[in-house]
């Protein structure tokens, strides 16, 4: 079996990787020769925990290689996966799906044989019929089928997910089709992971509506915490009293800045420009993009009315720019939107992140960039943890109020406990919760 992946970014690179460890001779294809140059010289692009090993391995036993040549790639292949990127298009914010197009009319032309050709991008719902007619009109006597199966992948913990996932979406009404990929995920049905077959329609409006409801559920927990903070509550006591709910779940219950990354907001408004054209509009799905963009701008003066309502001339240590931990991504974070509001009241930003800096200091102007945490804390006005990395759980609470010129720590992501944090002198502010002033004179 030989799978041919189009794009090398993070969806393509990570499942390109992972059928290879399947056992499938992969070949990831890529127009990007700089990014194609430094994958064959062993280095690999994006932060994700054990991608850079499973790569190595599986290029060092030749089941994985990488080329920007996509005809010789296509021509061997049994199976095509189409992994570009479909950013949100500018004016309009529904998914610019010119990569794709781009990309089937490339592997139409370079068809031999029977070929399974797969949109694992995500794609609003009708995209892979359209794929299948460009195919067709180009090349009308390929022997081919169009198939989705779109990823569940999260960043941070991609390769688990795609090793051991929940389930694996398949639509496609074609036996041969299901057949080849029966083949390259066996391993899976070995082990008996659910698999769905659906129409292409469903499997993509799947992976839409997966992303929806997980991102409407970070916005409601989150104006559950805004409700908790006027009425004495304690949002991480409702999120596990209404999460211990089997109907409900635990799971994306967290109060925080808001959600960020390179899926949940483009997916969301994806979702809704595709529910308005079709005349059955999303109004949750219409609601949970702006309050989340509302939340996201409001984190800063969370910030600010912490310091007193006034940051003119004041330094703020900020810890963590991406919008998670265990990944090197920047897309729609909230810092994004944190710092620049800071910086226009006119405070001084420090910031460190473990892994984010490089990304951060292209889209982050003037902040002063630290080598650790306690290099960012030490001289500010005040503390604020933006991303929960592991690092920032276990700081040495008497260090950092001995570096802070105030002892105000300012929690997005409610890593500490109030009583700990008044307790060790701080004056702690944290999401959901009511402040905590310390209690040392």
């Amino acid at each position: 079996m030989r799978i041919a992946m189009i794009g090398t970014g993070y969806v393509g690179l990570v499942s390109g990787a992972c059928f290879s460890e399947f056992g499938v001779d992969v070949t990831c294809v890529d127009n990007d020769n700089a990014k194609i140059a430094t994958l064959e010289a062993g280095q690999v692009p994006i932060f994700e925990p054990g991608l850079a090993d499973l790569v190595a391995r599986n290029v060092a036993a030749g089941r994985l290689s990488f080329s920007s040549q996509l005809a010789p790639a296509v021509a061997a292949a049994d199976a095509v996966f189409i992994a570009v990127g479909t950013p949100s298009r500018r004016g309009d914010g529904d998914a610019d799906l010119s990569y794709v197009f781009t990309a089937a009319g490339e592997i139409a032309d370079a068809l031999e044989g029977y070929t399974l050709v797969v949109t694992k991008s995500t794609v609003p719902v009708g995209t892979g019929a359209r794929v299948a007619e460009l195919i067709a009109a180009r090349r009308p006597e390929a022997d081919v089928d169009v198939a989705s199966n779109p990823e569940f992948l999260r960043e941070g913990a991609a390769i688990e997910d795609f090793m051991r996932p929940d389930r694996v979406v398949v639509g496609t009404e074609s036996e041969r089709a299901r057949e080849v990929i029966r083949e390259v995920y066996r391993p899976l049905f070995l082990n008996e992971t659910p698999v769905l077959f659906t129409s292409r329609e469903s499997a993509e409006l799947i992976k839409y509506a997966a992303n929806a409801f997980l991102a409407t559920k970070i916005t409601f927990i989150n104006e559950m915490a805004d409700l908790c903070e006027r009425l004495g509550g304690d949002v991480q006591d409702v999120a596990r009293g209404i999460g211990l709910d089997g109907r409900i779940g635990a799971k994306f219950l967290h109060a925080g800045p808001g959600f960020g990354g390179s899926c949940f907001p483009k997916d969301t408004l994806a979702l809704m420009h595709l529910a308005g054209r079709q005349g059955a509009p999303s109004r949750i799905v219409e609601s949970v993009v702006a309050v989340n963009d509302v939340r996201k701008r409001g984190m800063a003066q969370r910030i600010i009315r912490a310091m007193g309502g006034a940051v003119a001339g004041k330094t703020v240590a900020l810890l963590g720019t991406t919008f998670k931990p265990n990944t090197d991504d920047m897309r729609d974070s909230p810092s994004l939107d944190i710092v620049p509001a800071l910086q226009a009241a006119g405070a001084t930003i420090r910031a460190y992140d473990p892994e984010g800096m490089a990304e951060a200091q292209k889209l982050l102007n003037d902040v002063v960039w630290c080598d650790d945490a306690y290099q960012a804390i030490e001289g500010a006005d005040a503390l604020a943890i933006v991303t929960e990395w592991n690092q920032f759980r276990g700081l040495d609470l008497e260090r950092v109020r001995g570096l802070l010129k105030s002892p105000l720590f300012i929690d997005l992501r409610n890593i500490y406990a109030p009583e700990e944090m008044a307790g060790a002198g701080f004056d702690y502010h944290s999401i959901g919760r009511v402040a905590q002033l310390s209690e040392t004179p």
